[in-house]
């Protein structure tokens, strides 16, 4: 089901459920996580799937290039964008949206965790490192837990 359907610089953006959504975030998942990090692809996919709100980014030629999705518990995750569209804006625009998304459902706070190397993006964006963030590694790759009152 489509929940919100957004259109501003040449990108088309849904936000919706898994059953809408699943074919374009996974091809934008399986280049950035599979791919690019070598995430396994059996612990790329996962039962949350199916409960999360999702933001997929398309652009002028309904190519998909972004994605990230929330759970049902304020959780952000499989954050991702195409590589070659990294450092344009698009990433911003996602994450807002997938926040629009936990503000509508009520939530007051939301929670991520961030690869090491894109802290200073989700700073940017109003987020803050957990006190005492510990580094953990999900799928061999370093994180920290990051939070934002919204």
């Amino acid at each position: 089901m489509v929940l919100k359907r957004i259109e501003s610089n040449g990108l088309n953006i849904q936000v919706g459920d898994w059953d809408l959504l699943k074919a374009p975030a996974y091809s934008i998942r399986n280049v950035v996580f599979v791919e690019e990090q070598k995430v396994p692809v059996e612990i790329e996919l996962d039962d949350m799937d199916e409960k999360s709100t999702h933001v997929v980014a398309f652009d002028d030629n309904e190519r998909p290039i972004a994605t990230a999705r929330l759970t049902p518990e304020g959780h952000i995750g499989r954050m991702a964008v195409l590589k070659e569209y990294r450092g344009k804006g698009i990433g911003a625009v996602v994450l807002n949206l997938i926040i629009d998304a936990a503000k509508d459902v009520g939530f007051k706070k939301v929670s991520l965790a961030a690869q090491l190397q894109a802290i200073g993006f989700y700073e940017n964006a109003g987020f803050e490192l957990e006190k005492d963030a510990q580094v953990f590694y999900d799928a061999n790759i370093p994180h920290k837990m990051m939070f934002k009152y919204i």
